[in-house]
C-alpha cells in the first residue's frame, strides 16, 4: 500500500491531484507491464491512497521482480487538451513514459503530467525491517528529487502495530482509510484449500478497506467476489433430467393402448410436439457441452439463445469484518440476475400472468379434451413418478426375501420382510386416490367401440385420498360418443386390484411368520433332543424358498396388473393437460423451466455457501433440519414496460423453488459438484461433502433427512421507470407479491419459534427484536409509500438475524444490485460494527469506486462505469446513487 509526502507541484500555488501507476518489470523479458493503479486523491501533498495492490497465487512474481511507481498529476481537461492512449495489449516499452498516461475512466475527463518515478525490487521490500521502503521519487532524466514515496507490505487480515490503537486525523482528512486487493481471499482459494468451495467458487476477487470506528479504532473489512462452477453445472444436469422425463412420458403416451379416432389424433399430436421440444432441449445441452472459459454469465448474454438456461451474473458477495472490541464475522449475499425468459421475450407479460391466463383458457376447451385442475395434473406426475420409484424396490426386495429364505437366514427374512412391508404399503397408499379412479373411467370411455347409453351423475363427494374442491368429473366431457352407462364399467374392479396387494401381501407375512415359528419349534425340540438324525430331518421339515416362492410371484402379478392401470390412467390425465394448450402449453413448459433453472443454480450456490459457514454452528445445524432454511430474495425490478414481465417470471421461478429438498452425503471422490435427482415437481439436491466435514453434522442429517427451504420474495423498484409506473402505470403487481410473500415469511417464523429454542440465534439477536422487525416490515408493505426501500432493509435484516440465505436481484446483476449490497455492507458496519458516523457516506463511495461491485461491472461490459446517467439517478432514492465518475453510457 502506497504513500506520498512533500510532493513538489510545478507551480507553486497549483493543488496537486494525484494518482499511482503500478508497473511490473518480469526479470526474464525485461519489459514493463502496467498491472494497476490507485485512485485520486485530490488537494494535498502528502497523498494516503485509499488503493493498493496484491498479486494472486498465480502470478509470476519473485524476489527479483522490480516494480515502477510513477506518480501522475492530474488535471482538468480543460485546462489541458493531451490525449492519452488505450494500449490493446496492457504492455509499455521499459522507456516510453508517455505511454503510460492511462487510467480508467479518467481518460476522457482528465490529463495527467508525469510528476515523478521510483523503482524497487519485491526481495528488498520483503526482506526490510516492519517490510517497509521509503523510496525518492525522481523525474524522469532520474535527476531531480520531487518527493518521497512510502510502500508497505500489508498481510491480509492484519492490523500493522501501532495502527490499531487510533485513526490517524490524515486518513480522516482523506476521506477513508486503505483499501487494497487481492484475488486469492481466505475461505475461498489458496492456504485454506477447502476441496468443497474451491469446486463451488472460481475466479474470486478481493478487496481490504480499514475505517474508523466510533471509538477511533480501526476496523479491518475484506470485500470479496466469486463467481459460482454453479452456474453451468446446476442447468446442465436439469436439461439432462428435463430429457429423460420428457423421453420417458412420450414412451408412456406410446404403451397408452388403443384408443378411438379423437384421442389417438391427439395422441399422435402430442407426441410430434413433445418430440419436437426434447429436440430442442438436446440441442441446447449440446451447446452447453461445448462452453470453455468463464464460468459465468455476463449481462450482456442475455438474449443469447444457448444460455437461457444460465443465471445471468451468478456471484457470491462476502463482507469479512474484523472489529477490534467485537467477534470477527462473516456477511454473505448471493447477487443474480433476476431469473428471468429474456429469449422468450415479455411482449405478454411473464409467467404469473401468462400461467393464469393459459389456466382459464384451458378450463374452457369444450369437447377437445378432460379439464383437470394444476392440483390433479401434478398428483398424476406424482403418483407415475411413485410407480417408477416403487415398483423396482419392491421387486428388489422381494427377491432378497427369497433370497434370504433360500439360505434359511432368520435374521435376514425378518429384515428383507420389514424392507418389503414397508415399500408396499407405500406404494398402495399412492393409489388411494380418487383421480385413478376417476381417470380409469375417462380412459375406458376412449377405447375404440365405447357408446354411452345414458350420462352419468357426477358422484356426491370425493373417495379417501380425492379432492372435492379441484375434481373434475369425465362428465365434463361434451362428446355424447365417450362417457359409458355406469354398468358396463365397474369401478369397485379397481378397488379389487389394488387391494390385492395388500391381500398378497398379507399372505406372504403371514407365511414368514408360519416359517419362523416352526424353525424356532424345530430349535427347541433340537435342544432337547440334538442328535444328528433329528437335526437333519428339522432342516429337511420344509424348504423356505419354494413354500414363499408362489407367494412371492403373486404379489408381484398383482403389483403389476395394478401398475398397468394406473400407469395408463395417469398418462391418459397427462395428455389431456398437453392436448388442451398445444403448442403454448409445452412453450410455457419451456419458460417455465428456464427460469427455474436460473434460480436453482443460485439457490444451490447460496445454500453451499450458508452449510460451510454454519458447519460449525450447533444452533443453525439443528434449524437445518428441524425446521429447513430462509431464502430471501431482494428485487429491484421495476413494475413498467418489460420489467414487469421479468418479476412476473422471477415471482414464479422462486415460488418454485419450494419442490426442491436439500439432501447431504458423504463424498466417495474429488468431485464435490452436488447431484440433481427428481423430475420437475419434486428435486432433490445431494450435497457432498468431504469425510471430515460429513462428520460434524447431526445424526438426522447424516443419516439423509430431506431438508426443507423457504424462499419469499419482496421486490421494490427504485429507477426512473418504477416513477412512471407509481405516476402513471400500475404497482399492483408488487404490491400483491410482497403482501404474498410477507404472509409466506410470518408462517417461516412461526416454525421457527415452536420448534426452535430462544438460544439457537446469534448471540446479539432476540425473540422480541425479530416481532418488532416482522411488525415493521407488514405495517411498510401495506403503507402505500413510494419506493418504499425501508422494506428491503428490514426483510434483509429479518433474513441475518434467522440465519436464512439472502440474495440480491436486478435486471443484471450489475447496477442496482451494486449499489444495494454496497449499502447493506456499508449498513451492517454502522449498525452491528460501530463504524464512525462520519465515515458512512466515504465508505459507501469507496466501496462502490474501488471495490468489488466496480469490478463486477468491468467483469460483464468491459467499462469501469455503472450504466446510469444523471437524469436516471435523480429518480433514485438517495442512498442507492453511485459516486460521482463511477457511471456513465454505458451498456446494460
Amino acid at each position: 500500500s502506497p504513500a506520498c509526502k512533500d510532493l513538489v507541484a510545478a507551480t507553486r500555488d497549483r493543488k496537486l491531484n494525484t494518482f499511482i501507476q503500478v508497473s511490473v518489470v518480469h526479470p526474464a523479458e525485461h519489459v514493463l507491464t502496467r498491472y494497476s493503479s490507485t485512485e485520486i486523491v485530490e488537494g494535498t501533498r502528502d497523498p494516503l491512497f485509499l488503493t493498493g495492490v496484491t498479486f494472486p497465487p498465480e502470478y509470476p512474481i519473485y524476489e527479483e521482480t522490480k516494480i515502477k511507481l510513477t506518480v501522475y498529476d492530474v488535471k482538468d481537461k480543460s485546462q489541458d487538451t493531451v490525449h492519452t492512449s488505450v494500449l490493446p495489449d496492457h504492455k509499455e516499452p521499459r522507456t516510453d513514459v508517455g505511454m503510460a498516461f492511462f487510467f480508467f475512466f479518467f481518460t476522457f475527463f482528465h490529463s495527467e503530467s508525469f510528476l515523478g518515478c521510483a523503482t524497487f525490487r519485491v526481495g528488498d521490500l520483503v526482506k526490510s525491517k516492519d517490510q517497509q521502503l521509503t523510496l525518492t521519487l525522481r523525474t524522469s532524466d532520474g535527476g531531480k528529487t520531487v518527493g518521497t514515496i512510502e510502500v508497505n507490505l500489508v498481510k491480509m487480515g492484519e492490523i500493522e502495530d501501532g495502527e490499531a490503537d487510533h485513526a490517524t486525523t490524515d486518513a480522516q482528512d482523506q476521506k477513508c482509510a486503505l483499501v487494497r486487493e487481492c484475488t486469492a481471499p481466505e475461505g475461498m482459494s489458496g492456504k485454506d484449500n477447502l476441496p468443497l468451495l474451491n469446486a463451488v467458487l472460481k475466479n474470486p476477487i478481493c478487496k481490504l478497506y480499514r475505517f474508523p470506528t466510533s471509538d477511533n479504532k480501526w476496523m479491518q473489512i475484506r470485500e470479496q467476489m466469486a463467481e459460482s462452477a454453479l452456474s453451468f453445472h446446476v442447468p446442465k444436469e436439469l436439461i439432462n433430467l428435463h430429457i429423460k422425463e420428457d423421453m420417458r412420458r412420450n414412451q408412456e403416451l406410446k404403451e397408452l393402448g388403443e384408443l378411438a379416432p379423437h384421442w389417438d389424433n391427439m395422441r399422435k399430436n402430442v407426441i410430434a410436439h413433445c418430440d419436437q421440444m426434447m429436440s430442442l432441449y438436446q440441442d441446447t445441452l449440446a451447446e452447453l457441452g461445448k462452453h470453455t472459459g468463464s464460468s459465468f454469465k455476463s449481462s450482456c448474454s442475455k438474449g443469447e439463445k444457448t444460455l437461457e438456461f444460465i443465471p445471468i451474473n451468478l456471484h457470491l458477495q462476502r463482507m469479512h469484518v474484523h472489529s477490534p472490541r467485537l467477534k470477527d464475522a462473516v456477511y454473505d449475499v448471493v447477487t443474480v440476475g433476476a431469473p428471468a425468459a429474456h429469449c422468450q421475450g415479455f411482449k405478454n407479460g411473464g409467467l404469473r400472468k401468462l400461467l393464469t391466463k393459459f389456466e382459464a383458457e384451458r378450463r374452457n376447451t369444450g369437447y377437445q379434451c378432460i379439464y383437470y385442475s394444476p392440483e390433479n395434473t401434478a398428483k398424476a406426475k406424482e403418483v407415475l413418478s411413485n410407480i417408477n420409484h416403487l415398483q423396482p424396490l419392491i421387486s428388489s426386495h422381494a427377491d432378497l426375501l427369497l433370497s434370504s429364505a433360500s439360505q434359511r437366514s432368520p435374521d435376514s427374512l425378518k429384515n428383507s420382510l420389514k424392507m418389503l412391508s414397508e415399500k408396499t404399503e407405500l406404494f398402495v397408499h399412492a393409489f388411494k386416490d380418487q383421480l385413478v379412479r376417476s381417470a380409469l373411467l375417462a380412459l375406458y370411455t376412449a377405447r375404440p367401440g365405447c357408446v354411452l347409453k345414458k350420462p352419468i351423475a357426477p358422484r356426491s363427494g370425493v373417495e379417501e385420498g380425492g379432492d372435492s374442491q379441484h375434481q373434475d368429473h369425465p362428465t365434463q366431457l361434451k362428446r355424447q360418443d365417450s362417457i359409458p352407462h355406469h354398468s358396463e364399467y365397474d369401478e369397485e374392479e379397481w378397488d379389487r386390484v389394488w387391494a390385492n396387494v395388500g391381500k398378497s401381501l398379507n399372505c406372504v407375512i403371514a407365511m414368514v411368520d408360519r416359517l419362523l415359528e416352526k424353525d424356532n419349534s424345530s430349535s427347541k425340540e433340537g435342544e432337547n433332543a440334538p442328535s444328528p438324525s433329528n437335526r437333519k430331518m428339522s432342516h429337511e421339515g420344509g424348504d423356505w424358498y419354494e413354500q414363499l416362492y408362489p407367494l412371492v410371484v403373486t404379489l408381484k402379478d398383482c403389483m403389476g396388473e395394478v401398475v398397468t392401470r394406473a400407469k395408463q390412467s395417469m398418462t391418459f390425465v397427462l395428455l389431456q393437460e398437453l392436448a388442451c394448450g398445444l403448442p403454448q402449453c409445452l412453450m410455457l413448459t419451456l419458460r417455465r423451466d428456464i427460469v427455474f433453472s436460473q434460480a436453482l443454480a443460485g439457490l444451490v450456490c447460496g445454500f453451499i455457501i450458508k452449510l460451510h459457514t454454519g458447519l460449525h454452528d450447533q444452533g443453525f445445524l439443528q434449524q437445518l433440519h428441524t425446521v429447513g432454511l430462509l431464502v430471501q430474495y431482494e428485487g429491484l425490478l421495476s413494475t413498467y414496460s418489460e420489467e414487469a414481465g421479468m418479476l412476473e417470471d422471477m415471482a414464479v421461478g422462486i415460488s418454485d423453488l419450494q419442490k426442491v429438498m436439500f439432501k447431504i452425503i458423504e463424498a466417495k471422490s474429488e468431485d464435490f459438484l452436488p447431484i440433481i435427482t427428481g423430475r420437475r415437481e419434486h428435486y432433490i439436491i445431494e450435497v457432498q461433502l468431504p469425510a471430515k466435514m460429513f462428520e460434524l453434522l447431526p445424526q438426522e442429517i447424516k443419516e439423509g433427512k430431506l431438508l426443507r427451504m423457504y424462499p419469499v420474495l419482496f421486490n421494490v423498484g427504485i429507477n426512473e421507470q418504477q416513477t412512471l409506473a407509481e405516476r402513471f402505470g400500475d404497482t399492483t403487481l408488487q404490491e400483491n407479491i410482497n403482501h404474498e410473500n410477507f404472509e409466506l415469511l410470518k408462517e417461516y417464523y412461526k416454525l421457527f419459534t415452536e420448534k426452535m429454542p430462544p438460544d439457537c440465534l446469534p448471540h446479539f439477536q432476540e425473540q422480541n427484536d425479530l416481532k418488532g422487525l416482522l411488525e415493521n416490515l407488514h405495517q411498510n408493505i401495506q403503507a402505500k409509500k413510494r419506493k418504499n426501500v425501508e422494506i428491503m432493509w428490514l426483510a434483509a435484516m429479518i433474513c441475518r438475524k434467522l440465519n436464512g440465505i439472502r440474495f440480491t436481484c436486478c435486471k443484471s446483476a450489475k447496477d442496482r444490485t451494486s449499489m444495494s449490497v454496497t449499502l447493506e455492507q456499508c449498513s451492517i458496519l454502522r449498525d452491528e460494527h460501530q463504524l464512525h458516523k462520519d465515515f458512512f457516506i466515504r465508505a459507501l463511495d469507496c466501496m462502490r469506486r474501488e471495490g468489488c461491485r466496480i469490478e463486477n461491472v468491468l467483469k460483464n461490459v468491459k467499462c469501469r462505469k455503472y450504466a446510469f446517467n444523471m437524469i436516471q439517478l435523480m429518480a433514485f432514492p438517495k442512498y442507492y446513487r453511485p459516486p460521482e465518475g463511477t457511471y456513465g453510457k454505458a451498456d446494460t
